[in-house]
């Protein structure tokens, strides 16, 4: 066995990593030194296929030359790949075992290869050495409850830190590239505008909105002259949207509960849902899906925005615990297109009528966001949130980037409609 903490040269360019906060961070796992080195000659053949250039202590190169990746520890670096896989790869960097001048074009060329990283015996091997998904992380009632909260209910002004003046947490819709800051306000107004028009919502509309948001979406259904029920499981989040609601003069239009989507009632001309589903779990998608058929009034409309990735990979790795399950979003799944009409077909009398991709935005849209919390990191701090908590949200930011990037992950407006109902 190998000991642990390692890697102390490399974290003296960082603070002092809290012990309690970051129990994984700060020790590195006990792993084999016959684990380490197999892990090490996997990432060894993989990076040397790679457009990268990792830079080893001592100045020795890998990789076919791109994108500077440099790997400062490698021996903890291996380790925590080979007992954690991507959740150590993660950790690794809150660690500062590796870092990157430009992080997001180095997980891009990584997001890009994906399939490729792990030789094909190993693939079929996935379910015995890929950490699988904690129990209390289930979609339940309960379990979305705590995961909702775990993210949403970090602070909102730490939210307010990043988010343009409509805190509009989502994929915006730019109309060209390379997207600026003062642009990004429209583009999420443009982005909520087409998904109102796709639900058909006008004056006299009823709407169900299953994930408040800070409520951007309600409030510019209530400007159309809708009258709007939205759920959510953030109590942080449905403060700030009341506050939002009402100083916008549409307390009376808008009302907000702080209520799972399965005890939804009542029936509406049209029910939204925003960046949601991904929170759900694939085990509950059929009862996801049957709520917002049921809600819906004849001749209503369902619109989804939903971040999909390849159905391949998907199934791949649904049952996967990842680092992003373990520090940024617990439980959930990004579903495929497929998996979508395959569940609303199997459960539902619901049909795809139309969806419209535009991952390239979300790209953009994280940029910005990236930018805008990177030149805020004095104010981030202030809030107490420490230099980790600040070095795992720029990966989080970064990692989510390059999956749109790379083409690996796209995002998706999508109606939905009854069968027999007139498109």
């Amino acid at each position: 066995m190998s000991p642990g903490p390692r890697g102390t040269a490399a974290k003296a360019e960082q603070r002092p990593v809290d012990p309690v906060r970051w129990p994984d961070v700060v020790r590195a796992p006990r792993v084999s030194r016959v684990r380490t080195a197999l892990t090490a000659a996997v990432v060894r053949r993989a990076l040397e296929r790679l457009p990268l250039r990792v830079v080893l202590p001592g100045g020795r190169q890998l990789g076919l030359g791109g994108p500077l990746l440099e790997l400062r520890d490698p021996e903890a670096f291996h380790g925590r790949i080979g007992a954690a896989g991507l959740i150590g790869f993660g950790e690794s960097y809150l660690a500062g075992e590796w870092d990157a001048p430009d992080p997001v074009a180095v997980l891009t060329v990584l997001a890009g290869h994906v399939a490729g990283l792990v030789p094909r015996p190993l693939q079929r091997l996935r379910g015995l050495w890929a950490p699988h998904r904690p129990s209390a992380q289930r979609g339940t009632p309960e379990g979305a409850r705590s995961n909702i909260s775990r993210h949403y209910d970090l602070s909102n002004d730490l939210f307010r830190l990043f988010l343009d003046d409509t805190l509009t947490y989502s994929a915006a819709l730019f109309r060209g590239f390379p997207a600026a800051w003062p642009q990004l306000a429209a583009a999420q107004h443009r982005k909520i505008d087409r998904l109102l028009d796709l639900a058909k919502v006008t004056e006299g509309s009823t709407v169900l909105e299953i994930g408040t948001g800070w409520g951007e979406l309600a409030l510019r259904a209530a400007e159309r002259g809708a009258r709007v029920t939205s759920l959510t499981l953030s109590a942080e989040q449905r403060d700030l949207a009341l506050e939002r609601i009402r100083a916008a003069g549409h307390a009376e239009r808008v009302n907000v509960e702080l209520l799972d989507y399965r005890r939804a009632e009542g029936v509406y001309d049209a029910v939204l849902s925003v960046e949601m589903i991904e929170a759900v779990g694939e085990e509950f998608w059929p009862v996801y899906f049957a709520t917002l058929e049921a809600r819906l009034a004849p001749g209503g409309r369902a619109v989804l925005q939903a971040i999909t990735m390849p159905h391949a990979r998907m199934l791949a790795s649904r049952a996967t615990y990842t680092w992003i399950h373990k520090y940024i979003f617990p439980g959930g799944l990004l579903p495929s297109v497929e998996a979508i009409e395959e569940t609303t077909r199997a459960h539902t009398g619901l049909r795809v009528a139309r969806r419209d991709g535009f991952g390239p935005h979300y790209a953009e849209t994280l940029r910005l966001w990236r930018e805008r919390f990177t030149e805020r990191a004095d104010e981030v701090e202030a809030l107490g949130f420490d230099e980790t908590f600040r070095r795992m949200w720029t990966f989080y930011l970064a990692y989510s980037e390059a999956g749109f990037r790379s083409g690996y992950l796209d995002v998706q407006q999508i109606l939905l409609t009854k069968e027999d109902a007139p498109r």
